[in-house]
């Protein structure tokens, strides 16, 4: 039995149905079964990450889990997956993360390597996916490319290689199923370094008609993101673009490595996330 949590999100779907697709008996932790809309054959489980009373029933039974971890959810994680005598666990973590600092460099980073610890600290065989820049982080302009033609947000030059939530789900079905993971840390990213602003083109060439990256000030997508976002990730979404503009993101052969075929570009993740953009 393998647990997924995270199993309505973008990549936590993408295990459930790759799992299924081999046979594999899963099951979904979720807030609300009756509104998750899971595939056929999952088995879903009412729990929360965040409330560590609500592990033990999903976890009785479980072999091995896809983790999609909440800030500070780690220790009592651990600590219910080995009661219930759970194997193995891949975490989806975050490139962010360095194993050299005293310090992480942002609270994204921190939370992350804190439930890395908590899971080497533990009798478990652990695998984490350090995914860099996903390319569902574009999902927030749909909003504008639905209402025309311009995407307005700061940094046009910001680089990054997205990297397609199929894969980052492939990679993960590869560790929970296959021997040869335990104890790895792999790095994540899509095939290739874009800027913001050619992201951008690529989903207007999608959609078949051309989009245009107006680049907003700092200050003014600042006040405008603060509406609906926090000032921990704000700071260091913001941090990182301008850092990332004229350099050239790193870029992984990871993908290519574990699942035998090459990582899928942006603009085939842009195909097929067309409707979402129109």
């Amino acid at each position: 039995m393998f647990l997924v949590t995270g199993a309505t999100g973008n990549v936590g779907r993408n295990v459930v149905e790759r799992l299924l697709d081999r046979g594999e008996k899963v099951r979904a932790l979720v807030r609300d079964p009756r509104r998750a809309n899971l595939p056929a054959g999952v088995e879903p489980v009412e729990g929360d990450l965040s409330r560590p009373d609500t592990l033990a029933a999903a976890l009785d039974g479980v072999t091995a889990v896809f983790l999609f971890a909440v800030p500070g959810s780690g220790p009592a994680f651990v600590e219910a997956a080995q009661r219930a005598g759970v194997e193995r666990v891949v975490l989806l973590s975050s490139n962010g993360v360095d194993d050299t600092a005293a310090e992480q460099a942002n609270p994204i980073a921190a939370y992350h390597a804190e439930i890395e610890q908590a899971l080497r600290a533990a009798d478990l065989n652990w695998t984490f996916l350090r995914s860099a820049h996903m390319a569902t982080n574009a999902l927030p302009w749909a909003g504008q490319t639905r209402a025309g033609d311009v995407v307005r947000a700061p940094y046009a030059g910001a680089t990054s290689a997205p990297i397609h939530e199929a894969d980052l789900a492939e990679v993960a079905v590869v560790a929970l199923t296959e021997d040869g993971h335990a104890g790895q840390v792999y790095a994540l990213s899509g095939p290739q370094s874009l800027t913001a602003a050619e992201q951008v083109t690529l989903i207007g060439q999608a959609l078949g008609r051309p989009l245009v990256y107006q680049e907003l000030t700092p200050e003014v997508a600042r006040e405008q993101m603060s509406r609906f976002m926090p000032p921990f990730v704000l700071d260091t979404l913001f941090e990182q673009w301008e850092q990332s503009v004229g350099r050239p993101a790193q870029v992984y052969d990871t993908v290519q490595r574990l699942t035998g075929r090459p990582a899928r570009t942006f603009a085939q993740w842009a195909l097929d996330r067309a409707a979402d953009f129109s």
